[in-house]
């Protein structure tokens, strides 16, 4: 029996130690499959994950383990009745949370942006936000500001996303552009990033 599988064993190594994905799994047994056309051993241990669940051991976890997942799962019908609420994109909406606190309600600037969609007092006061630590009302409040930004700039959504940044009074004069300023001219295509990864993967909850 030991010489049979030091035979098989030499024999597979002898083929360059690659495999077909699909023969390694069946999805009679697991009722789902990766399908990896001509992945090798150390590529299969990192990409194959079938019905959800790692099938080889990783050397990295699987992007559905980000530590966020948890607090993306338990704000979102939030996010969503804020999105239908004020005719936003979900998508743009969480997109705008990713980048701004990572979904956490206790985040703070240094500036005094606070919660999950970092509002300055004076701007939380404006949208009838008492509690800034209040997720339900933090998200509300971001939600109806980026609302009034879009009406603003003619839904434009890149100088809706600079405002929201930046300030309206900002975008304005720069001559209704994004304004020259590093972290508003990183924030956007990082806003703008986080939405085009959840909208391609349709990872939205």
């Amino acid at each position: 029996m030991a010489a049979a599988f030091g035979m098989l064993a030499a024999s597979l190594l002898g083929q360059g130690d690659r495999v077909q994905a699909e023969k390694l799994y069946s999805s009679a047994s697991t009722g789902a499959i990766a399908r990896l056309p001509e992945a090798s051993l150390a590529d299969a241990r990192v990409a194959l994950v079938v019905a959800g669940r790692q099938s080889l051991p990783a050397a990295a976890p699987p992007a559905t383990r980000d530590p966020r997942a948890r607090e993306v799962s338990r704000y979102m019908p939030m996010v969503r009745r804020a999105a239908r609420k004020y005719g936003i994109d979900p998508w743009l909406l969480h997109s705008v949370i990713m980048a701004e606190s990572g979904y956490d309600p206790h985040a703070v600037s240094p500036q005094g942006a606070s919660g999950l969609m970092q509002l300055l007092p004076e701007t939380a006061a404006r949208m009838g936000v008492r509690d800034l630590f209040d997720p339900r009302q933090n998200i509300d409040g971001g939600a109806r500001y980026l609302r009034n930004l879009l009406a603003l700039f003619d839904n434009d959504v890149e100088l809706a996303l600079a405002a929201y940044n930046a300030g309206e009074g900002a975008v304005m004069r720069a001559g209704n552009r994004i304004p020259r300023m590093r972290e508003t001219i990183a924030y956007v295509p990082k806003v703008l990033g986080h939405y085009r990864s959840a909208r391609e993967s349709d990872s939205f909850p």
